[in-house]
């Protein structure tokens, strides 16, 4: 993960997640507003609304956040955390090939599952209460507007992605 690296090679981007970004940083976050934008419109037009209308919530939240960071170019660390969790969205995809494949009764199919809920824990719900957190913390260093908007985004995404873990284990572990 893109984002992993840019925390490992610039230390200092964790002390100031709101005007410092290393080079390509900014970038980085711009081309995954890309992919969100391209990957909602794939989905409108290919998929039943039923079928993804959390999927096109949750990116619209993430095009609307990121895209602040990508206008305003700040905010752009605190975005690169948010990518974090796209780390575990590896293991999620994987997941749907292998039930697509029909292979759910298989030791891949198995190591993937636990693979799967560990990235979950670090990646998903780890980050996002750290996220939720910071912005609290940090709460009188960010303008009114960006505040409500992170809140928001925040509120939105940690129930999402605790109903979508709840979902995996009663599929995956308590069948």
């Amino acid at each position: 993960n893109l984002s992993l690296r840019r925390f490992y090679l610039h230390p200092e981007l964790s002390k100031d997640l709101v005007g410092t970004h290393p080079p390509g940083a900014h970038s980085l976050v711009a081309v995954s507003v890309g992919y969100f934008l391209e990957d909602f419109v794939d989905m409108l037009c290919n998929q039943k609304l039923h079928q993804s209308w959390e999927l096109l919530f949750h990116h619209s939240v993430v095009i609307v956040c990121f895209g602040i960071a990508v206008l305003l170019h700040q905010y752009v660390g605190f975005a690169l955390v948010a990518l974090l969790v796209e780390i575990n969205s590896i293991f999620l995809h994987l997941r749907q090939i292998l039930l697509m494949a029909n292979l759910v009764h298989t030791t891949c199919y198995r190591l993937n599952s636990v693979v799967n809920l560990g990235t979950y824990v670090v990646f998903r719900i780890a980050t996002l209460a750290w996220m939720t957190r910071w912005l609290f913390l940090n709460r009188q260093n960010v303008p009114p507007a960006t505040y409500a908007v992170g809140t928001v985004g925040m509120a939105i995404m940690t129930p999402m992605n605790i109903i979508l873990f709840y979902r995996l284990l009663r599929s995956d572990f308590f069948k």
